[in-house]
């Protein structure tokens, strides 16, 4: 009985000190007095026990409050916000800075943006997350942390651990450029500002979980090893106001209003969240952080249906675009660039339009879905331009446009990976109407000068004659009948050559294989009418004013069509 007592005072006497010049000691105190509050809880038949009992007692509940004090200033003077330098040398080299150490990339790129090459290899990158505590006081946290525990001061525990360990999580990410921002905010955004922070936002995610939330999560352990949903519970409360700041960010993009040029941002967060998805439900453990681990996978749902949404759009506006934009050489419509650039990125998210496709549509082949929403994008880009060739007076013009269009249309996917998803079939058939818009062309464009090179008309017996011109005559042909089919002839010649110079086919291959179409039919004609009517005007006067052209001249000339060129005074 007197040793208990003595015992009882001796740890008393450590208690009063205080822990932090010998926390071992005290803790032995503390459990000390546990002991003997223990036996003279099971023994109060002695005398003096409910005295003892009573002091032993109040001196635990002061202890305890030291304890935690101590556990308080302990863990404020070890938690400091990590600077962005810190977290950055965490990073592979390929996802850091510019400016911070290690980096090797000589284009001086910013690399806080989200390629799909980066996106792949970051699943497959082991990352590290940063000490946050040094080590070596996370057993003393420990301790102190048991003795709260055992001690029934869960709750002050957590409100400690909170208001310590989150206000530091929030300043890591505010140093690093993580900003509040509400709905309004996001709004009110120019797209390229916008745009800039969605990269960003892509490159803080990975970090936040990879990095900030692993290491607290590691930090969250150690301190409360064995103290499984305590654990869960602090680490929710340390990470929900960061984790929300970081969401309601992901959520006000994913529910703005939908435009096209979002499609691959959306894609891009979508990505990260699928790509974090693991550590996120390995992190956010427990029925305590239910909530976190909801949210985060809400928001990757809601970005799918945002970004299958505003793919849906697109192959509506396609075919819906009603800009008034004509092209009036004829060349490729800015549209049709826009799209099939449009259409060449999408396959660079092959993998997550298939996700997205396999989440929605419950099953299926998700390459032959691909497959068919890019035909109904091209099909739907033909349609539009079917309407736009419309425009134009000329039908010419209407088809040197659609075959310049479907032309840009077949040779950019004979070079994409669209070639292996829309097949050789899709090449072939639209390579076949190319052909058939420049086989119309060349009927429409040249099939009145062609007519004033025949010998319809000329003669008397309706071209039957075949005996050589002997310079006189021609079968009854008048001298004058062919003077004037000359003159018709230079005339729609020049008129053909001052227009249709000022037409456009881009495609060097193309537009060569239509003058030479063109020559194949006129020069031939051409050159028989001179030999077998030339003589006629040449033994008159001003025989140059009616024969302008030698064949080689058309030939220089044709050479000049489709160039795009611009005059300002029609040629005389």
């Amino acid at each position: 009985m007197e040793s208990l007592e003595r015992e009882t005072h001796e740890a008393e006497i450590k208690i009063l000190k205080g822990p932090h010049e010998d926390l071992e000691s005290y803790l032995q105190a503390i459990d000390q007095l546990r002991d003997n509050i223990r036996f003279f809880s099971n023994n109060k038949s002695f005398k003096s026990s409910d005295g003892v009992l009573n002091h032993a007692n109040s001196l635990l509940t002061k202890a305890i409050s030291k304890l935690e004090e101590e556990f308080k200033q302990l863990l404020l003077s070890y938690s400091k916000p990590i600077e962005p330098d810190r977290l950055f040398e965490c990073l592979p080299n390929s996802m850091r800075p510019p400016s911070s150490p290690g980096h090797q990339d000589p284009s001086g790129k910013s690399h806080l943006s989200n390629s799909n090459a980066e996106q792949n290899g970051a699943e497959n990158t082991v990352f590290t997350p940063p000490t946050l505590i040094p080590p070596r006081i996370l057993p003393l946290l420990h301790d102190l942390a048991q003795q709260m525990v055992q001690a029934g001061h869960q709750q002050q525990f957590v409100k400690i651990y909170r208001d310590t360990r989150s206000p530091v999580l929030e300043e890591s990410l505010r140093n690093l450029g993580v900003e509040k921002l509400s709905k309004d905010d996001v709004q009110k955004m120019q797209w390229e500002v916008l745009e800039a922070k969605i990269g960003n936002w892509i490159h803080f995610m990975r970090i936040a979980v990879k990095l900030l939330f692993a290491g607290e999560r590691k930090v969250c352990d150690q301190i409360l090893e064995g103290f499984d949903s305590l654990n869960d519970q602090c680490f929710a409360e340390v990470t929900t106001a960061s984790v929300a700041v970081l969401l309601s960010f992901g959520d006000a993009i994913a529910k703005s209003k939908r435009s096209p040029e979002k499609l691959f941002v959306l894609l891009d967060m979508y990505e990260i969240m699928r790509e974090l998805h693991s550590e996120i439900e390995s992190l956010f453990i427990g029925k305590a952080c239910n909530e976190i681990r909801e949210s985060a996978f809400g928001l990757t749902k809601q970005l799918a249906l945002t970004a299958q949404e505003t793919f849906g759009d697109f192959e509506e506006a396609v075919e819906k675009d009603a800009t008034k934009t004509a092209v009036s050489d004829g060349t490729v419509h800015p549209l049709t660039s826009y799209v099939i650039n449009y259409v060449k990125f999408l396959f660079d998210y092959q993998s997550t339009l298939k996700q997205l496709f396999q989440e929605f549509e419950n099953g299926g082949d998700s390459n032959s879905q691909l497959a068919a929403v890019t035909m109904r994008i091209m099909q739907a880009l033909q349609t539009n331009l079917d309407g736009k060739s419309k425009q134009y007076k000329d039908s010419a013009l209407t088809h040197l446009f659609l075959m310049n269009n479907i032309h840009y249309m077949v040779r950019s996917v004979r070079r994409s990976e669209a070639k292996d998803l829309l097949g050789d079939d899709w090449v072939q058939r639209h390579r076949r109407v190319v052909q058939q818009h420049a086989n119309q062309y060349k009927r429409i464009a040249w099939a009145k000068i062609l007519q004033s090179l025949s010998i319809q008309g000329l003669t008397s017996s309706g071209g039957s004659s075949s005996s050589g011109v002997d310079g006189q005559n021609s079968s009854g042909v008048s001298r004058s009948t062919v003077k004037e089919r000359f003159k018709m002839f230079n005339a729609q010649f020049e008129e053909l050559h001052q227009r249709q110079s000022q037409w456009a086919v881009p495609d060097t291959e193309l537009r060569e294989s239509l003058r030479l179409a063109v020559a194949e039919v006129l020069l031939p004609a051409y050159r028989s009418f001179i030999k077998r009517f030339g003589p006629l005007v040449e033994s008159g006067k001003n025989a140059q004013k009616y024969i302008r052209y030698s064949a080689e001249d058309l030939d220089r000339m044709l050479g000049e069509f489709f160039e795009g060129k611009t005059f300002n005074e029609p040629k005389r």
